[in-house]
């Protein structure tokens, strides 16, 4: 089995290359990011012409997230359940071939101490209680997606610039961790232990070429799962591109399981 993620800053703008690369790369599973778009403005026609069924969450302009399988997603769930009053489509669980997989859009948080920065930690507090309310860390469950946190220095080329930042903030990371200590395992640094690998760099100021990036986008698997998992990569050809084919300013995340 092949798990991936992408934040796609866009499907509308990224949409021949999501479908090039599911073709190329035939995942079981693509959990994308950042759609922007409602959905009933989400190209399920092309998606499906390239062999994938599309579980969505949309939202016009901002956010939304989705699953793609090969296989008709199950029992799917957009937010966090019953009672979800978040009005930001930042999630979206299905089950596909026995895996129960959630892709997750975290909040960015603007700048520490802002409203937005607030609501990113109180969100990620939710997360953390929804899998306690809906799943067991005994099952075979992935959490996928932009988690908009770095979570060690060695995941930062510039950790210092960095280190005060909603990405990188103390206080982010720690709710990050208390999500992870639920019963997950960062499968991508099960098999990078040593880090300095990224899937995010900024348009500006030339931080692709100079590889001036920080690893944000993750899969993380229950112990079921991590057992089984046998690689783990960054397809950061895929943040390559000219103007006539712009990138997302992330690449995939890519997981394979024996």
């Amino acid at each position: 089995m092949k798990i991936a993620t992408w934040n796609v800053n866009s499907i509308r703008a990224r949409l021949a290359r999501v479908c090039r690369w599911l073709e190329r790369e035939a995942p079981d599973i693509l959990c994308l990011q950042e759609l922007k778009a409602a959905e009933d403005a989400f190209p399920r026609d092309e998606i499906r012409e390239v062999g994938y069924h599309a579980a969505v969450y949309g939202q016009k302009t901002y956010s939304g997230v989705a699953i793609l399988s090969g296989t008709e997603p199950e029992a799917i769930i957009r937010g966090m359940g019953p009672g979800d009053q978040d009005p930001e489509a930042r999630l979206i669980s299905a089950t596909v071939l026995g895996v129960r997989v959630i892709s997750a859009y975290f909040p960015n948080g603007r700048a520490v101490g802002s409203a937005a920065y607030r609501y990113k930690l109180e969100w990620m507090d939710r997360l953390r209680a929804f899998l306690e309310a809906t799943a067991s860390a005994t099952d075979a469950l992935v959490l996928a997606g932009d988690f908009n946190v770095a979570p060690r220095d060695v995941d930062v080329e510039d950790a210092e610039t960095w280190s005060d930042s909603v990405l990188c903030h103390a206080e982010s990371r720690a709710a990050l961790a208390r999500i992870k200590d639920w019963g997950f395992v960062d499968l991508f640094e099960m098999h990078h232990p040593e880090g300095r690998v990224y899937s995010w760099w900024d348009y500006q100021r030339l931080a692709f070429p100079r590889n001036d990036g920080l690893r944000i986008d993750h899969l993380w698997g229950t112990a079921p799962l991590a057992q089984r998992c046998t690689r783990a990569w960054i397809d950061r050809d895929e943040r390559k591109g000219k103007k006539t084919d712009t990138p997302s300013d992330h690449a995939p995340v890519v997981t394979e399981f024996d």
